[in-house]
């Protein structure tokens, strides 16, 4: 794996590293590490080609995440992966391609998939930049699980704002036209509702994630635009959704008075 070079001004630098996981390598390899042995076994049926992730900090919702990371072979690494999460900084008008070359975490650098950039340039709705990309944590926290369950890879990160279902399914529909793409969709659920709130509407939004219904709101996810298109994109596939793990932060870390819910979910063909 190539080390992280924080200079280059073609690598965007981690974010949020001693934020939202360890910033020591070792200790970050180690929490990778552990969050997947004490993840459940996963029970899918296939392998999937997609997944839905958490994206807070570890501590909270990292259990979670592994959930979703230990339904992957990590035997057969994808020839391509694609990660979509929400801007939570930046409008966006679209779905936005970072410009830089590669992205970095204490573990190294991940380089950007250029052919993939490429064939998505042209398309409708997707644009090229760095700024939504430059302090997103949704898909920085993904980084470190792909790089110990995969080791050196290629990915392309997409940060999706203001765009329909069908417009982020086309993306991805393009996307995962090579066989072997993996697609991950970075979201948490409700956000500061009591415990006993969280848990019934989390509820029913897993239930509509279940039911490939692509008609989420910000309220239910905070990632809600590229699930919304993940499900889409799965009703034209005829994928199936398994619910592989849900909590919120009062089971983890937090107090029970306000909380954020986490799901992990795996698509694979039905």
């Amino acid at each position: 794996m190539m080390r992280a070079n924080y200079t280059n001004a073609s690598v965007r630098p981690p974010a949020v590293a001693g934020l939202f996981y360890p910033n020591d390598p070792v200790e970050l390899r180690e929490s990778v590490m552990s969050y997947l042995a004490g993840a459940p076994a996963p029970r899918v049926r296939k392998r999937p080609s997609s997944v839905i992730v958490p994206h807070a900090g570890y501590i909270y919702s990292g259990s979670t995440a592994a959930a979703a990371y230990r339904a992957l072979d990590s035997d057969k690494p994808p020839r391509r992966i694609v990660l979509i999460g929400p801007s939570h900084r930046v409008y966006v008008e679209g779905v936005a391609m970072p410009k830089a070359e590669a992205f970095a975490t204490p573990l190294g650098t991940i380089r950007i998939d250029r052919e993939l950039k490429r064939e998505l340039a042209g398309l409708e709705h997707v644009l090229e930049s760095d700024e939504p990309h430059r302090f997103e944590h949704s898909l920085e926290v993904q980084l470190p699980f792909l790089q110990v369950l995969f080791g050196e890879i290629t990915l392309l990160p997409l940060v999706a704002g203001e765009a329909s279902a069908s417009e982020v399914a086309a993306i991805l529909e393009r996307a995962a036209q090579e066989d072997d793409t993996l697609i991950l969709a970075s979201s948490d659920l409700s956000h500061y509702l009591s415990y006993a709130q969280a848990q019934q509407v989390d509820a029913l939004t897993s239930r509509a994630i279940l039911n490939r219904e692509p008609t989420l709101s910000g309220n239910q996810a905070c990632g809600a635009v590229p699930i919304n298109g993940l499900l889409y994109f799965a009703r034209h596939q005829a994928l199936a959704v398994q619910e592989l793990a849900r909590c919120n932060s009062g089971d983890t870390a937090g107090h029970r008075d306000r909380v954020v819910g986490y799901g992990a979910y795996a698509l694979y063909e039905a």
